[in-house]
């Protein structure tokens, strides 16, 4: 394998590590500072959307330029459909997303606990059935992968900004329901290092559907614009 074709996927484990160390740290910081100062409810909510908002821009400044800053198999799933990179390519991706997720939750198992890092899994709200759950990540992803795929085309000096904010409002409206995934990756990472795969076919099927259904509606709103 030569540069060419490592550095991409070398950046797409480094920047996945790095986004979701980042993340799942926020977790764990606000389960913390909640327990230790009594805070109102709703604090850990705004600091986990943070942390993985400003964790994903965090990852896209860094190492967006070298693999067009992907760190999520739905994402990538994406950019394939739209024919911007081949199948043998978004595979690679995939699997670079997968170790470097995985690391991320292994390093903090390694700082903390195992069931510190079980806190950080993605797992249907009270009430919520998987069903219900999955719905929820699908919709969400969608929407996710419309504007990753709008602002990348139209908006490339936008894209780096746009991103981030919009996981970071996905956070916002999901982490109560469903944990806020609209990221495989970071749903195995955090199931397989903190030894729970209840429900992660949820955190899969969701995203993966949800994200063919965003670039469908990305290439029916914008028509022949979108191949432009």
């Amino acid at each position: 394998m030569d540069r060419k074709t490592a550095g991409p996927l070398f950046a797409e484990l480094v920047g996945t590590f790095t986004f979701f160390l980042i993340g799942l740290t926020a977790i764990l910081s606000a389960k913390a500072f909640g327990a230790a100062t009594g805070t109102q409810p709703g604090t850990d909510l705004v600091v986990i959307a943070f942390g993985f908002g400003f964790g994903l821009f965090v990852a896209i400044q860094a190492f967006g330029p070298v693999s067009g800053g992907h760190f999520n198999p739905a994402v990538t799933l994406g950019a394939v459909i739209d024919r911007r990179m081949d199948w043998m390519t978004g595979l690679g991706y995939v699997v670079a997303q997968l170790i470097g997720g995985i690391a991320a939750a292994a390093l903090l198992m390694a700082v903390t606990s195992q069931a510190d890092v079980a806190g950080t899994e993605t797992l249907p709200g009270s009430g919520f059935s998987d069903i219900q759950a999955a719905l929820f990540e699908g919709i969400f992803t969608a929407f996710f992968v419309a504007v990753i795929l709008t602002s990348t085309k139209k908006a490339p000096t936008q894209a780096a900004f746009a991103i981030p904010l919009t996981l970071l409002v996905i956070h916002f409206a999901l982490v109560p329901f469903t944990g806020s995934s609209v990221n495989p990756a970071r749903s195995i990472a955090s199931a397989v290092i903190g030894g729970n795969l209840d429900s992660i076919w949820v955190y899969i099927v969701g995203p993966l559907v949800g994200a063919a259904v965003g670039w469908a509606v990305y290439r029916f709103t914008h028509g022949d614009a979108a191949a432009a």
